[in-house]
């Protein structure tokens, strides 16, 4: 399969994922709060965009990293052919979802919304369980030792200290 289709299909579904929890939902909440887009930015505004833009760069570059290196893509039913362990993958075994929070709390910052902040804690809590239920017994299962020696070396959620043997 070539590089462009695999490239291709990540990105459509990466893009219909983010449209639906980063864009829709969220959208949804802040709707049924009463919630506007505030009428000059301030510190919060500008804080919040910053945030949301590291944590859309981080989710681009791991949807990359799926597509290059592991030649597929972040949807269960189109997973990567091999495990990926490089790019941001290499400091933290879900910086996809960590991106996705930051994206999340960054929005809750934007339009001062403790209702979008507990959406985006909501959301990790609901990716934690599906990391630690679904994703990491389904990669176990895949990939066997070398899964089980990247967690040992590689967090799930925070950096480990690296240290070199």
């Amino acid at each position: 399969m070539t590089n462009v289709l695999i490239l291709l299909r990540a990105v459509t579904y990466s893009a219909l994922f983010a449209g639906l929890v980063l864009v829709f939902l969220p959208s949804r909440v802040l709707e049924a709060s009463g919630i506007v887009k505030p009428d000059y930015i301030g510190i919060a505004q500008v804080g919040g965009m910053a945030i949301t833009a590291c944590g859309a760069m981080l989710v681009l570059w791991c949807v990359l990293t799926f597509a290059m290196v592991g030649r597929g893509t972040p949807a269960p039913f189109d997973p990567p052919r091999r495990l990926v362990i490089r790019g941001p993958y290499r400091r933290v075994r879900n910086p996809m979802y960590i991106g996705a929070g930051l994206a999340l709390t960054g929005a809750a910052l934007f339009y001062k919304s403790v209702l979008l902040l507990g959406y985006a804690g909501s959301f990790l809590a609901l990716v934690h369980l599906l990391v630690v239920l679904y994703e990491e017994p389904a990669l176990r299962k895949t990939f066997g030792e070398e899964y089980d020696g990247y967690c040992r070396r590689v967090g799930r959620w925070r950096p480990r200290a690296q240290v070199d043997a």
